[in-house]
């Protein structure tokens, strides 16, 4: 199987993956697959190049995600996690950062504490709730947000500003349409600080993450 990841191109990423980082993620392919031919996690069915295309697409945020954070032990929130993408690949890669994965569909979140434990992720939790719930329950508790095909981008900045904390970043994987999103957000409560383009190696589409952090007011 690893010879899949290989093909498509994942060294290409300049991640530095060694052989039980990639054994990893291809146990998560293998355990989304199996999942979704029962459960139809997601909308990818029998093109398993396909699955592992989106798996590469979402680990190509890394370098870029590395400039902001590091390798402290930062706490992350997934918004609207699905089948675990960005969020499953991320905490395989980078140990050290605490990733809460935030799905309302139960069918989802059973099929992510399954991976959770088949890959031994300690630095993950699971919540089967809203976005809008958690954000009431636990305001202001993390350093960065992120997400992929979940919603607008206007949608996604609204529902991520009260999980951030003051200084807290949106990392925000968008495609072609990303222009136009970004028309529709408030400069005077967001300000882009990256807008970067996605090497995906073998995949022709144009993919950008955007990076955004809130205008807190200054008190008066």
């Amino acid at each position: 199987m690893t010879e899949g990841l290989l093909s498509l191109g994942i060294e290409d990423l300049g991640l530095g993956l060694s052989g039980a980082n990639i054994d990893r993620l291809e146990l998560f392919l293998q355990e989304m697959a199996r999942w979704n031919r029962v459960h139809n996690l997601t909308a990818i069915e029998d093109q398993r190049d396909s699955v592992v295309l989106h798996l590469i697409d979402s680990i190509a945020v890394l370098p870029i995600m590395d400039q902001f954070l590091g390798n402290k032990a930062v706490a992350i929130a997934d918004l609207g996690s699905g089948g675990g993408l960005p969020a499953i690949p991320l905490a395989i890669l980078r140990p050290e950062w605490r990733l809460t994965l935030i799905e309302a569909v139960r069918k989802k979140t059973a099929f992510l504490q399954h991976a959770r434990g088949k890959l031994e992720l300690k630095n993950t939790e699971i919540l089967s709730e809203r976005v809008e719930a958690v954000a009431k329950r636990r305001p202001g508790e993390f350093d960065a947000v992120i997400s992929r095909a979940f919603t607008s981008l206007a949608n996604f900045l609204e529902l991520s500003l009260p999980l951030l904390k003051p200084d807290g970043l949106v990392f925000a994987m968008k495609a072609k349409r990303a222009d136009e999103e970004l028309q529709e957000v408030s400069l005077d409560q967001w300000r882009l600080i990256a807008d970067e383009p996605l090497q995906i190696p073998k995949l022709k589409v144009e993919r950008r993450l955007l990076v955004l952090t809130p205008m807190r007011k200054s008190p008066i």
